[in-house]
């Protein structure tokens, strides 16, 4: 009993290690795709754009504001209290991981906030990665029970002959050897019979994808073949895309007025440019003799 506990704890940790693996791969990828949509304008030097993202992206808000010797800085924000009549902290306090620390206020201060709501990012890609990474491990335990959907039936004396034989087979071995002694009549093979539904789960995972790049504010449109498509629906499709860059964009760009106002500088930001403003109709053009299937004419992208 003992040792098939062992057995299962390290079937277990496998499984959990692939598990972490898969989670952690999504959830970076989505951190880097949400931590560079923006591009950063004018930023004095001494303000890394990168850490400014990183920084909204797990906490929601930064502060930005000049510091007599390092310049300006922008970094993790406290706030302390004693909110206006907008609930904006009058009095915040910069932090950074080396133990430099400042007080600071609306006058000499501007919070830079991740969204509308003053919440980072980070919550809804590891609700994303967790339901990514589930997908994920259920088709590829599905796709391997059609290499595997056996359950093999012995005598315990032949338990290690067997678990030797299935071993050889699982790692694809074209020809399997057994002893004289082994009873080919004693074993009973039985096929678990486990339906291949991959296909369908890679669909659903691919509309999950395609939901997270939505809330990203990142251009998805799944333009399927033998399909037409006119600008009204490429509209409505990136209708959800462009509206779910509003709150991250104004948020910044309201910290930007104000970070002008006060300090004189010229900082700006844009979402980074991966479509153009539609002028034209997508029409997604069906086979013809002279057009190829799937052919789109009249495209201009989004900008």
């Amino acid at each position: 009993m003992g040792r098939r506990f062992r057995n299962r704890m390290t079937d277990f940790d496998v499984s959990a290690a692939k598990n972490n693996i898969s989670n952690n791969q999504y959830f970076k990828r989505l951190a880097e795709l949400s931590m560079t949509m923006f591009d950063w304008q004018n930023l004095p030097d001494t303000v890394d754009p990168r850490f400014l993202e990183l920084t909204l992206f797990f906490d929601g808000q930064a502060v930005f504001f000049e510091d007599e010797e390092l310049g300006y800085l922008c970094l993790q924000c406290l706030t302390s209290g004693n909110f206006d009549v907008y609930r904006i902290p009058i009095e915040r306090r910069a932090i950074a991981v080396n133990g430099y620390n400042r007080d600071l206020t609306r006058e000499n201060s501007v919070i830079i906030y991740n969204n509308y709501l003053h919440c980072n990012s980070v919550t809804d890609c590891v609700m994303f990665a967790d339901r990514m990474y589930d997908l994920d491990r259920t088709i590829e335990i599905n796709a391997r029970a059609q290499k595997t959907p056996v359950l093999i039936r012995g005598t315990e004396k032949q338990r290690l002959s067997l678990v030797n034989m299935y071993q050889k087979w699982d790692g694809n071995e074209p020809v399997i050897f057994g002893d004289k002694q082994l009873d080919p009549n004693s074993l009973q093979v039985l096929n678990t019979g486990a339906p291949y539904v991959a296909d369908k789960l890679y669909g659903l995972k691919t509309q999950l994808w395609n939901e997270a790049l939505t809330y990203l504010g990142i251009s998805n449109v799944n333009m399927q073949k033998r399909e037409r498509m006119v600008s009204d629906e490429v509209v409505r499709q990136m209708g959800a895309v462009i509206a779910s860059r509003y709150s991250r964009l104004e948020s910044r760009r309201q910290a930007c007025e104000k970070i002008n106002e006060i300090f004189g500088l010229d900082v700006w930001v844009d979402y980074r440019e991966d479509y153009r403003e539609v002028s034209k109709q997508y029409i997604l053009e069906g086979e013809s003799d002279t057009k190829r299937e799937g052919e789109l004419h009249e495209v201009s992208s989004f900008g």
